[in-house]
């Protein structure tokens, strides 16, 4: 072969990997624990106090058909917070599935689930009014970090930077997500 078909061959071999493995190269100028976000409180939740945790961030609703989801996410809360887990839940309206106030679903969520980890105000998760952290999930993770619907997951690491994103098929308890999270808390 010559020269410039090899060139042409490695151009495109180089051009098509960078399109499955952007995700790898994110800039992080910020990291996850650079952020605040508001609690269902109506506090301020710096999210520093979480550095060096292991973070579930899921964007949540009430009317979803994933609602039921919230019990395997206090699962998750139960079984991991003392190993360093932080699962935070956002509940967010870009679907159209979200009740009208924090104070409403708070009490959807301690009524019906007991719910007991951190939860956010009602936030945007995709498109321009996204909260700042999707947003940075986003340029820093790629597409797959855009919730495509409620219960979306994402996981971040230990140095607040993106691990992996999870669909809202995929359960919070299942082995795709307790493995990687085992990994990142190095539980055998």
């Amino acid at each position: 072969m010559n020269k410039k078909i090899l060139n042409l061959i490695f151009f495109f071999v180089a051009l098509n990997m960078s399109l499955f493995y952007s995700t790898a190269f994110g800039k992080y100028e910020k990291i996850f624990y650079d952020f605040s976000i508001t609690s269902i409180d109506g506090n301020a939740l710096d999210l520093k106090q979480f550095k060096g945790k292991t973070i579930l961030l899921v964007n949540v609703a009430s009317y979803c058909g994933f609602t039921k989801q919230y019990n395997d996410m206090q699962k998750l809360w139960d079984m991991y917070k003392e190993k360093g887990l932080i699962v935070l839940g956002v509940p967010s309206n870009s679907f159209n599935q979200e009740k009208d106030s924090e104070a409403e679903v708070k009490e959807f969520c301690e009524v019906n689930f007991n719910i007991t980890f951190p939860m956010t105000s009602i936030f945007e998760v995709k498109g321009e009014n996204a909260h700042k952290i999707y947003e940075w999930a986003k340029n820093n993770y790629g597409k797959s970090a855009v919730p495509k619907w409620n219960f979306h997951k994402i996981l971040i690491n230990k140095e607040g930077k993106v691990h992996n994103t999870y669909s809202s098929l995929t359960n919070p308890t299942s082995k795709k997500i307790t493995s990687e999270i085992e990994k990142i808390l190095n539980i055998k």
